[in-house]
Parts: structure tokens; sequence; C-alpha cells
């Protein structure tokens, strides 16, 4: 069940993009790898991990930039790193949940991306992100409680992305699918406006 190549299909979405990405953002445990690698599969383009990115750069996991460093400095090197990932596009790009909330981060993505917003409720995030102790803010007594601050301060900042899709528990390829058609119709809108 392959998509069509023609203007309506997948290719013709790439094509729309030109050298845009397709920005992921959102809290950890949202979904932003595991949809990002299936949506760039999908689209025939190249799946960036902005943090990986970063860990390769550094030479060291994010976990131990945080302690060696503090958090202002991995998010200095986040924002200099995402500002370059952003000029390989077309590409899916999954950037760390703090990283939309830099404001240049922010304006560059919007120059040079299609934003999209993986919200998920607490219980979900809570749940996804339990799997895995590679969380520096998360370090805590009470990471629910953090987990509730983050979405508190961010969720209104996410809201400022492109599009909106409700990550919950369903197939991936669920998500992918919605992700596709919004980025189809967001596309379509940008090709209808006025110049």
């Amino acid at each position: 069940m392959g998509e069509p190549k023609g203007p309506n299909g997948l290719g013709g979405l790439v094509a729309q993009l030109g050298d845009r990405s397709i920005v992921l953002v959102g809290l950890m445990g949202c979904g932003k790898s595991s949809v990002g690698r299936r949506l760039a599969s999908r689209l025939g383009i190249q799946f960036v991990d902005a943090d990986e990115e970063i860990e390769r750069v550094a030479a060291k996991s994010i976990v131990e930039i945080f302690t060696d460093h503090g958090e202002a400095y991995f998010r200095d090197g986040e924002r200099r790193v995402i500002a370059r990932l952003l000029s390989n596009g077309p590409q899916v790009l999954a950037t760390g949940g703090g990283a939309f909330i830099n404001p240049e981060t922010r304006a560059k993505i919007r120059e040079r991306g299609i934003s999209v917003w993986l919200k998920a409720d607490l219980p979900v995030l809570m749940r996804r992100v339990a799997k895995r102790d590679t969380r520096p803010l998360l370090k805590t007594a009470d990471p629910a409680a953090v987990m509730q601050d983050l979405m508190d301060k961010r969720y209104p900042i996410y809201a400022e992305a492109d599009i909106t899709l409700e990550s919950r528990d369903v197939p991936h390829d669920v998500i992918v699918n919605e992700a596709l058609a919004a980025i189809k119709a967001k596309l379509a809108l940008a090709q209808a406006a006025p110049g």
C-alpha cells in the first residue's frame, strides 16, 4: 500500500517542503523520536535527533553535559546545533523538550521548518519516561510534579507550533498518518495564501 508520488502524494509533499524541515517539539516521552523515525521513513527523507547530534558533537551524554556544565551550557549548545541542523532540510528533526522554549530557536524553526507539537497528557508521559533513566530533569524525588511543572510552563509556548497533534497510546502509525494529513493541509494552505 504505497502512497502516490504525484503532487497529491508524499513525493509532492516533500517537494512542497523544499529545504524546510519538519520539526517535532514537545516534552520528553511525547514520542518525537519514535514518530519522527517513522515519519521520515514514510517521506523518504532523513531523520535527525537533535539530542543525539548534541551528544555526538560534545562526545558526552546529555546527562554528563548537565552534570559537568549545567543546564545553561547545554541549552546554548542545543540552540547552536539546532540552528545548524535546520540548514540541512528537508528532514524530520526531533528536538529536545526545552529547545522550542528558546525564542531564538523558535524563530529559526518558524523560518526554516514546519513545527509539529506532539501534545501528551501527564499519565501518558510518565508511563513512557519511566522506561528510561536518561532524563536529567526528572532525577528528583517527585518526577511527576517536575513533569507537571514543565507542562504548565512549556505547553503555552509549544502551542505556538504550526501543528498540534494529540500523542496518545495508539500505534505510532496512527500519529504518523495524522501528522502527514496535517502537514499536507498546512502546506496547501500556505500555497493558497496570497504571497
